[in-house]
């Protein structure tokens, strides 16, 4: 097990006064199986009414405006988790019995469908059929595609934007880990295993001493269906464990962004982000 303080500070730099901005906030994890969230509080300056609420996927959503002129809206989230190693299960599905049990719910139906994030290029989805044709079992596709599309795309910054598409970044075969979480959902769903997108931390120095704050960042992974919710880091080519912290799950990078909203004001704004992670146990 692991104890982790997260502090995560964003927010933007205006060109000018800003005269009112409408903002969202998925900045604080959930209890879930696997961790439960000690403490958690995000600070929002300036200060501002903020509405709070958990929305369809399950995230926790801090809602808030701003209707006093400001140049810089900033928020620091700051989360104490304990995190624990997951388990799976060794019972394995074959394809058969996934599509009927798939069908019984729409949480299971509404993750195979594509989104213009996800939506894969040719040679993935071939990828993907030759992985699936000879295998069995559903689960052991799916670990094997993830790997697949892991070991084929370099993590490297500076080549895809947070906008970009599977596609686009597999025409490149870099990105970061939204990238290559895209292309694995896209490539698991095309055959017809239910994935979700989820967003978090991984603290990042698997041997830090305790009370050692390491610098990190916002990372993303994939979940995939198989009888149960399984857990792959597709960047990273690990499973999920006791240094990821989710906060979020959806069917793509856009349903649990950190931070989005609208302003008023002059045209222009400049993202900043920071995260410390300190193990405390």
């Amino acid at each position: 097990m692991n104890r982790l303080r997260i502090k995560h500070s964003t927010g933007f730099h205006y060109g000018g006064d800003v005269t009112a901005s409408y903002n969202e906030a998925r900045m604080l994890p959930v209890s879930a199986d696997g961790q439960l969230v000690l403490y958690s509080h995000v600070e929002i300056l300036p200060i501002s009414s903020q509405h709070n609420y958990v929305d369809y996927w399950g995230s926790r959503v801090s809602s808030f405006e701003v209707l006093t002129p400001h140049r810089e809206l900033s928020l620091t989230a700051t989360s104490l988790v304990e995190v624990r190693p997951r388990v799976h299960t060794s019972e394995k599905l074959d394809w058969q019995a996934l599509t009927a049990l798939a069908e019984t719910a729409t949480s299971y139906m509404e993750q195979t469908k594509q989104t213009r994030r996800t939506d894969p290029p040719d040679e993935v989805i071939a990828l993907a059929a030759e992985i699936a044709g000879r295998s069995s079992s559903p689960c052991d596709a799916a670990l094997e595609i993830c790997t697949a599309i892991g070991d084929s795309v370099q993590y490297m910054q500076g080549f895809t934007g947070v906008t970009s598409t599977a596609k686009e970044a597999w025409e490149q075969r870099k990105g970061v880990c939204q990238d290559i979480t895209h292309l694995a959902l896209g490539a698991l769903r095309s055959v017809g295993i239910p994935a979700r997108y989820v967003s978090g931390y991984l603290h990042p120095k698997p041997d830090a001493a305790i009370g050692e704050t390491i610098a990190g960042e916002s990372h993303a992974w994939v979940e995939w269906f198989c009888g149960e919710w399984r857990g792959f880091d597709p960047t990273n080519l690990i499973d999920i464990g006791d240094r990821h912290v989710m906060v979020g799950r959806g069917r793509d990078y856009n349903d649990v962004p950190p931070l989005r909203g609208v302003y008023a004001g002059p045209y222009g704004s400049k993202l900043f982000v920071t995260v410390e992670i300190t193990k405390e146990a």
